[in-house]
């Protein structure tokens, strides 16, 4: 492996947080190979505190990293073979060729664990943009404690995290926005339309800070919050894996469509318009604008296959194939106006999210609180991506006065609430045990410090050398 490369951050094991977690899976590694891992790799989960579903539009968002990680401990394999395994026994480990394995994704329950890590290999090794060393086998444990399917980025985690070993171990020389730009990608691998902002908090995330993603190009700038603020993620105990329906694929198509039927309405190249960003500044609109727009000419609150056909005249073939994904195939109905009015007001939300904080007025943290309600009700009524679980954690939330949304994609997952001051997240949160937790069976077998927590920003994706080498230490960006 060559030593100083790119930006990544690159230490001694010594200067890893978290060291009970990072010797449980030092010790599985051990265990399993019968040899210890040349480096481990720590990637965070990441909460989006505002601006949910507008990053695959274009639009910035506004996440932060958080305490719960995946771990990967990674050796070199001599034999051609990826020995994919899990320090918890009940994700069942797999093996293949490194030179000739596909990732086949069930077509019922979504993908299985292993198939995030295959993705985040094939990303680097079928990438002829970038210089690597040939393929070679690995022996990878996984250790997680970030909740699957709790709208917490923990798949995203899993592939980021393989795409920063697989760069390692192959000597690719890469920089964290590339890297970012080839997890988002790679994860298309799985079938998830996604847009990026988990991937790209996952390599550009500072402690202290949460961080304004911005594209085109891909752009991280960290956001002072209010000293005041304390953040509280509470889990839904409802699982929401967004690869395993077409329901999140499903709003991506209907956002194209949208951008495509509005750019062919105003005399636009609509086929190259399919993001509702590059739609705007084509059209040099406002955000406001682009909602008048909506309300104008969007008019059907659902648009039918054979609508659609008809307004931006093309055939049933051409409309199947070329603007819609494989598990959206088969919809028939698509709601254009309500997913469009949700993009535009949700990024004009995260605009003064920001300007509220940069200019910390005396009513700052009540101004965020009533944005991140906005964006619930939002995402809970023009989107339509709530659960009953979410909502009545939100109901809690606002007879308290606490800002809550879900955050995820939704279906489930997690909420984040704001709170003014530790008082306030310490009633909330027992709140939420007593009225919340208490009736949901799942939460009296689980350590409810888990389901329920306060959170601040962590840093980015690390590599963690097992023997001190001084000439591969490099500084913390």
């Amino acid at each position: 492996m060559a030593n100083d490369r790119s930006d990544l951050c690159v230490q001694v094991l010594e200067a890893a947080p978290d060291c009970r977690r990072l010797s449980r899976v030092l010790e599985c590694f051990s265990t399993e190979f019968a040899r210890r891992p040349s480096f481990v790799v720590r990637c965070s989960g990441r909460v989006n505190i505002i601006g949910e579903h507008v990053d695959y539009c274009g639009y910035p968002v506004f996440p932060m990293a958080i305490e719960q990680t995946i771990l990967l401990a990674v050796a070199p394999s001599d034999d051609n073979l990826l020995h994919i395994k899990n320090a918890d026994n009940s994700f069942k480990s797999y093996k293949c060729n490194v030179l000739t394995f596909s990732i086949d994704v069930p077509s019922v329950g979504g993908p299985n664990w292993y198939q995030y890590v295959l993705c985040g290999v094939k990303g680097i090794l079928d990438n002829s943009t970038i210089q690597h060393d040939p393929a070679r086998g690995m022996m990878i444990m996984l250790s997680g404690n970030i909740p699957p399917a709790s709208g917490l980025s923990s798949s995203s985690a899993i592939v980021s995290a393989t795409v920063l070993a697989t760069a390692y171990m192959h000597n690719a020389t890469l920089n964290k926005q590339t890297l970012a730009t080839i997890s988002a990608e790679c994860e298309k691998f799985i079938g998830t339309q996604g847009g990026g902002m988990d991937q790209a908090i996952a390599y550009l995330a500072q402690e202290g800070c949460a961080q304004l993603i911005e594209w085109n190009p891909l752009r991280a700038t960290p956001i002072q919050l209010p000293a005041n603020a304390v953040f509280v993620i509470a889990n839904s105990l409802s699982e929401a894996n967004k690869a395993a329906t077409s329901d999140f694929n499903q709003r991506v198509v209907e956002c194209r469509l949208a951008s495509r039927l509005l750019a062919k309405q105003m005399k636009l190249n609509w086929r190259e318009l399919n993001r509702f960003a590059d739609l705007q500044k084509a059209l040099g609109y406002s955000l406001e604008q682009m909602d008048a727009l909506v309300h104008a000419n969007l008019s059907l609150n659902v648009y039918t296959r054979t609508d659609l056909l008809k307004l931006l005249e093309v055939t049933e073939e051409d409309f199947t194939e070329n603007l819609l994904t494989p598990n959206t195939r088969n919809s028939q109905t698509f709601k254009l106006k309500q997913r469009a009015l949700h993009v535009f007001q949700e990024a004009l939300r995260v605009q003064q999210f920001i300007e509220t904080a940069k200019s910390t007025p005396e009513d700052c943290i009540s101004r965020m609180k009533a944005l991140m309600k906005q964006s619930h009700e939002s995402l809970r009524t023009l989107y339509e991506c709530s659960h009953e679980n979410l909502d009545q954690i939100v109901t809690i939330s606002d007879r308290l006065g606490v800002g809550t949304r879900l955050t995820g994609a939704g279906w489930g997952g997690c909420t984040v609430a704001l709170c003014d001051g530790v008082e306030e997240s310490k009633r909330f949160v027992e709140t939420l045990k007593a009225e919340f937790y208490a009736n949901i069976p799942k939460a009296q077998a689980s350590d409810i410090g888990s389901l329920c927590f306060t959170t601040s920003p962590q840093r980015g994706a690390e590599i963690y050398l097992i023997e001190k080498q001084q000439n591969n230490i490099l500084p913390t960006p």
